[in-house]
């Protein structure tokens, strides 16, 4: 099918395979559109067709429809596939991807190496048959015959045609895909890949400090922008601090991977754990090694330990709303740092 796309600043034309979301083609093929979650849950990819009966109905329940103006003939991209050719009006300024730049694409893969971290924490590879070109801080929507619907997780680990994607996942009350995570039959399963996706990306070419803020599962992403930044020497000339926020010490995740990260650039990164619902341990109780503890929600220890070192840096957020909405306060109102230099995507 063809999918013309009236945008505030052009028209444009791609093809969408039968089954395919508008969104997801729409990238396939390179051009920008607009989306956040890729999932159906921020709303931020609605657009309006002019002919109804030519896409389908999706996702009845998507959280993100709520955002919708459904007399007005909208929609979401991603949850939308196209019946017939059609055109849609897209709100917003659009234009082709940059050479260079990786287009998400469809691969299958095999989930792989499931391990818990945490009680209610799991992480697992996927090998994928087809290798992904991706950037530190990007995610992929992934799909499993066994639940219904794509779910977005961003790749813990960096590399250059990446053979095997690795991903975290936390426990959610009534959450399908977890659910079926910590069940059996997980291990060896087969999975749809579609991806890379999200622009909280790591460009070690901008020449700043990096500052990452993380709580949860919120981790991975992070990992990976210290992944590549500790892998190409970014911080033997750049200041890094990760700021890691979880609820107890048994629900700390990742500290031997952080602490070789922090040790391997002493002075220049550091990592702090921010304890929501417990003091930090003393003594013998408290884990040896380079990675700091604190007591506190995660943004607010950021936001007292950053005072006045802010300047001349790009900041990476992840984790629940809540928190993130707290860290975004913290950076644009309180430390006044351009938005620009604010990035993260919204997964719920």
């Amino acid at each position: 099918m063809k999918v013309r796309v009236r945008a505030k600043n052009d028209k444009f034309e791609f093809d969408c395979r039968e089954g395919e979301s508008i969104l997801y083609a729409g990238l396939r093929n390179g051009l920008a559109l607009p989306y956040e979650c890729a999932t159906g849950t921020c709303g931020t990819c609605k657009a309006r067709v002019r002919e109804p009966a030519t896409i389908g109905e999706g996702w009845i329940e998507a959280p993100g429809n709520g955002y919708l103006k459904r007399e007005r003939g909208e929609f979401l991209m991603c949850q939308i596939c196209a019946l017939a050719d059609c055109e849609i009006a897209v709100p917003a300024n659009l234009s082709r991807t940059s050479a260079g730049t990786s287009r998400p694409a469809w691969t299958q893969g095999r989930i792989r190496n499931l391990r818990h971290l945490t009680h209610d924490v799991v992480a697992f590879d996927i090998a994928v048959d087809d290798p992904m070109d991706f950037e530190a801080g990007q995610f992929a929507v992934v799909q499993v015959p066994q639940v219904q619907g794509f779910r977005a997780y961003s790749m813990v680990n960096y590399a250059k045609a990446a053979r095997s994607l690795e991903f975290v996942v936390k426990k959610k009350p009534d959450g399908a895909f977890s659910d079926w995570l910590f069940g059996p039959g997980a291990e060896g399963a087969d999975a749809t890949v579609f991806g890379p996706l999200g622009n909280a990306v790591f460009r070690p070419e901008e020449e700043r400090d990096v500052l990452c803020i993380a709580g949860g599962s919120g981790i991975a992403g992070m990992m990976s922008i210290l992944a590549r930044g500790c892998r190409d020497g970014y911080f033997k000339s750049h200041k890094g601090n990760l700021f890691f926020g979880v609820r107890t010490m048994k629900d700390v995740f990742f500290l031997d991977e952080l602490s070789s990260f922090a040790a391997a650039f002493p002075g220049s990164l550091r990592i702090t754990i921010a304890l929501s619902d417990e003091d930090v341990p003393v003594g013998d109780e408290r884990p040896n090694g380079p990675v700091d503890f604190a007591n506190g929600f995660v943004h607010a220890v950021a936001s007292e330990r950053m005072a006045g070192a802010c300047d001349d840096i790009t900041a990476f957020i992840a984790g629940p709303p809540p928190m993130v909405d707290g860290a975004i306060r913290m950076l644009i109102v309180d430390a006044r740092l351009p938005a620009s230099q604010v990035r993260y995507d919204k997964f719920s």
